[in-house]
């Protein structure tokens, strides 16, 4: 058997566990150096018929903060995180509250990690924080000169806002209190695209004059400009330990960025279409991409090289994701079907149809059992993964349908249209 390390032990205390559900895994909170730090252990392949006694053994000896006396808690937790996967979720939603959310169309909306609270932007020029329960207005936020396209928590902390707007800039906004905390500029065009760093530390925004920037949220300041497209960035994200940042070009290509200094590590190039939707792994090690020239493509994140073409839509690719341990793959597309993939096979394992008008988004619920689809023909539907069933049809937006999202334990879905209104689906029990 293997020696297990002992030196860490020495200088790093373990002060609890905490679990996350989705995708299944064991946070280590831990004391180093007088600083409270954070470690995971990700369980992407738990199931029903793993082997726990051989799981525990394995953590136990390659973790060093865990000592065998520590096995009863591990063992309590990992039957925790086995009974929440064997939950089934209802696919029956029905309609919680309408929200009239803005005076002028609706550009995005987005959850924070718990659910309790969204946001939505608009071409009003602002961004609105809605309580999920109540579906009172908390607070708006108030001060670009231009529509607030691109919106985004810091998710997992949910204490801080983003907003992007077609004025160029972009603002970071206290969410306790609605306080403007900084204005970042430094774009020459409208930012289009938004996002944290998993650790909440830096922001990146993509912009139609071709760039991105990595800017420090504490700060307020520019950390590096990333230059590299031929034209607009329409999509971006950061894998989930934040130290790569992918984007989305209209040029055809995505590039993979190093988040520690600024350099393109890989561009993918192999589509021969904008670019439409890209999107990491929860292990960080495959990106899929989505394009108008309606194939999908599977890339290795370390190799800088395409996998795989997932082929078989009749029309552009308008939005891909990942479930959220990485095994499938969901795509939607303007030919109306969304189609469901074996991540490692890259055989499809559901084709979606019924919607009457394009697909524009696409998710999976928490539990990857579901998937939603919003449709421009004014409806969401809710599948199963399994057995590509349509569960429920939510009806009732008088236009477009252009967001959808899960909250985090998939009991609520938000949709956001063109008519002007958010709708708040709860699931029935």
């Amino acid at each position: 058997m293997e020696k297990r390390p002992t030196t860490s032990r020495a200088k790093k205390r373990l002060k609890r566990f905490l679990l996350r559900y989705y995708p299944p895994g064991i946070i280590l909170e831990y004391e180093y150096k007088g600083q409270r730090r954070t470690k995971p252990i990700d369980l992407l392949d738990l199931s029903e018929h793993t082997d726990v006694e051989v799981l525990i053994n394995i953590i136990v000896r390659q973790e060093p903060l865990i000592s065998e006396k520590r096995k009863p808690i591990l063992r309590s937790l990992i039957a925790k995180l086995s009974s929440k996967l064997k939950t089934k979720s209802s696919g029956s939603y029905v309609l919680d509250k309408v929200l009239k959310a803005h005076i002028l169309p609706l550009t995005n909306c987005a959850f924070n990690k718990s659910g309790d609270r969204f946001i939505t932007g608009s071409y009003d020029r602002t961004c609105k924080v809605w309580d999920t329960k109540t579906g009172k207005e908390m607070m708006k936020l108030d001060g670009h000169k231009n529509v607030v396209y691109a919106i985004a928590f810091n998710n997992p902390f949910g204490d801080k806002i983003a907003t992007g707007s077609f004025d160029k800039l972009c603002k970071i906004w206290c969410a306790k209190t609605g306080k403007l905390l900084h204005t970042l500029k430094g774009h020459e065009k409208e930012i289009v695209c938004v996002g944290f760093d998993p650790q909440g530390d830096i922001l990146a925004t993509g912009s139609t004059d071709n760039t991105a920037i990595l800017w420090d949220t504490n700060k307020g300041v520019s950390r590096f400009v990333l230059e590299g497209h031929d034209a607009e960035i329409v999509s971006l994200q950061f894998s989930a330990d934040g130290n790569v940042v992918v984007t989305g070009s209209f040029d055809t290509t995505a590039i993979i960025w190093d988040v520690n200094t600024g350099q393109s590590l890989h561009v993918l190039e192999g589509h021969s279409g904008e670019i439409s939707s890209t999107q990491f792994n929860f292990a960080g090690d495959l990106i899929v991409s989505g394009s108008i020239d309606s194939t999908v493509k599977v890339w290795d994140v370390s190799a800088g090289k395409c996998v795989s073409t997932l082929e078989g839509h009749e029309d552009e690719i308008l939005d891909v994701c990942f479930n959220s341990t990485g095994s499938l793959i969901a795509t939607a597309s303007a030919d109306g079907s969304c189609r469901i993939f074996s991540t490692m096979t890259g055989q499809v394992k559901q084709s979606l149809t019924g919607h009457v008008g394009e697909i524009t988004k696409v998710s999976f619920n928490p539990q990857g059992t579901l998937v939603i689809t919003a449709s421009s023909d004014k409806t969401v539907r809710v599948w199963e993964v399994e057995t590509g069933k349509c569960m429920t049809i939510l009806k009732g937006h008088t236009d477009e349908i252009f967001s959808c999202a899960f909250n985090y334990d998939g009991s609520r879905i938000i949709t956001g249209s063109k008519d002007n209104t958010c709708r708040i689906w709860r699931r029935e029990t």
